[in-house]
């Protein structure tokens, strides 16, 4: 028996009729269209389902979009600010940490909510906050590369440096 949900995603309000055992990864892709929630290992192991909910990370198949009602969900579809990339979006392209493309949308979104917390974060935070999220491609090193980028783009942003 299907359910209506209503969900906030990206700002915008959903109201999707689901069965309640379908994850939150697949309202997001099958049923809204936010194909940037990538579907990996379906068991809360690779963060290539990543999204934040109420600016925490986590893995979309392990929540069920009904327990996700009345939370605020931020995919990667809603980082960028319009045509402009977030300053995250624009140190992964420029520093070169992506090279396949299906982790970076839970790298960003990791990153995002690291940098968020921690402004000014070392290389082993880094490595902590970005820990869930497997990448086949890159060695990590460059992801690592263009968070710190980031973090410094966004402290100058601030007035911070």
């Amino acid at each position: 028996m299907k359910r209506v949900v209503k969900l906030r995603v990206n700002g915008l309000e959903y109201e999707v009729a689901l069965e309640p055992r379908r994850t939150l990864a697949e309202t997001l892709r099958y049923d809204l269209g936010l194909t940037g929630t990538k579907i990996g290992c379906r068991i809360g192991d690779c963060g290539a389902c990543t999204v934040l909910l109420d600016g925490v990370p986590s893995f979309s198949c392990l929540v069920l979009a009904v327990e996700a009602e009345g939370r605020e969900i931020l995919t990667i579809e809603g980082v960028a600010d319009g045509g402009r990339l977030h300053p995250v979006q624009q140190s992964f392209v420029e520093v070169g940490a992506i090279q396949c493309g299906f982790c970076t949308p839970g790298m960003v979104l990791t990153a995002l909510a690291l940098l968020k917390d921690n402004p000014d974060p070392t290389d082993a935070q880094i490595r902590r906050a970005i820990s869930g999220n497997l990448c086949r491609c890159t060695g990590y090193q460059k992801i690592i590369e263009a968070i710190k980028d980031a973090a410094r783009r966004m402290r100058e942003k601030q007035g911070v440096l």
